[in-house]
């Protein structure tokens, strides 16, 4: 089975992320190299200030949100937690000044 261009494209960062790090496996269950890597995942292929007019424009639904940012409904879930915790700010991301 194929996954699709976007589900291939936040797997790629999301793995990515841990190959960085030389990360030895991966732990579902929270560990701080998983943490890590989602976080990193979300802060490359989320831009803010797009997140905000998705998520004002859809008001909040994750699964619209993700479709119109081409990413998975976990990185948006994601997305949502930094923001909830403060790592991000809406509109400004404050750990990740350069995008490509």
């Amino acid at each position: 089975m194929t996954l699709p261009d976007f589900a291939r494209r936040c797997t790629l960062a999301h793995e990515l992320a841990h190959a960085r790090h030389h990360d030895r496996g991966c732990d579902p269950n929270g560990s701080k190299a998983e943490r890590r890597a989602r976080r990193e995942t979300v802060l490359r292929l989320i831009n803010p200030t797009e997140y905000a007019i998705a998520e004002q424009m859809y008001e909040g639904d994750s699964f619209l949100i993700a479709q119109a940012l081409d990413v998975t409904v976990q990185v948006v879930e994601d997305y949502k937690e930094l923001l909830h915790n403060g790592a991000v700010a809406q509109g400004k991301d404050k750990t990740c000044t350069e995008r490509k």
